[in-house]
């Protein structure tokens, strides 16, 4: 198989995920602006989540145009990726449903954990199969930092949400926003 399917796979994946989450957002009962007021909870789950799954997507884009050859153990540890991903809808929803109740905060806490997890398989998979020169080596080494520390942030969100829910919601804004950047060292591979 070569990557080409792969990538239209995956990325009608991510699609199909976000077209759920926003799914999520109802529309108000009446014509004011007040009415959207009780929605708020919701979407401010579904901008995190979208913010998520986009920088996942782009992360995801990167490491799939390092690969030349397609493995079974890549096609298996990018379908476990897209399922971990996949469960980001159900977490968003119950947050904003429960307007950030501790438990519902803390089961999303972990439910971001999972594609942390799955991700770093399906880098290891694509590492133990492609050649990468010391240059992607390195953008990939450092991207693998950053994602074991947000996998730390996330682990300590969940904690955290019994003890104050937004504080949770503040370390899941912060990786984000960490993420929202593209590594330098991965865009200047890449161009060159």
């Amino acid at each position: 198989m070569n990557k080409s399917r792969l990538e239209a796979f995956s990325d009608g994946v991510f699609a199909i995920i976000m077209t759920i989450m926003v799914l999520e957002l109802k529309i108000p009962k009446g014509g004011h602006f007040t009415d959207l007021l009780p929605l708020l909870p919701v979407f401010l789950g579904y901008v995190q989540s979208f913010l998520f799954i986009g920088n996942y997507w782009t992360n995801h884009h990167h490491l799939v145009h390092t690969v030349k050859k397609v493995s079974s153990g890549i096609l298996l540890s990018n379908l476990f990726l897209l399922f971990c991903l996949s469960l980001v809808p159900f977490a968003t929803g119950w947050v904003g449903e429960t307007e950030f109740e501790p438990d519902a905060v803390a089961v999303y806490a972990v439910i971001l954990i999972l594609p942390g997890i799955g991700y770093t398989i399906l880098l290891n998979a694509i590492k133990k199969t492609n050649v990468w020169s010391d240059t992607i080596k390195e953008a990939m080494d450092s991207s693998s930092k950053k994602g074991m520390f947000s996998v730390l942030m996330y682990a300590a969100a969940i904690p955290l949400a019994y003890v104050n829910p937004i504080w949770s919601e503040i370390l899941f804004l912060a990786t984000a926003v960490m993420w929202i950047i593209p590594s330098k060292k991965i865009e200047k591979t890449f161009s060159e």
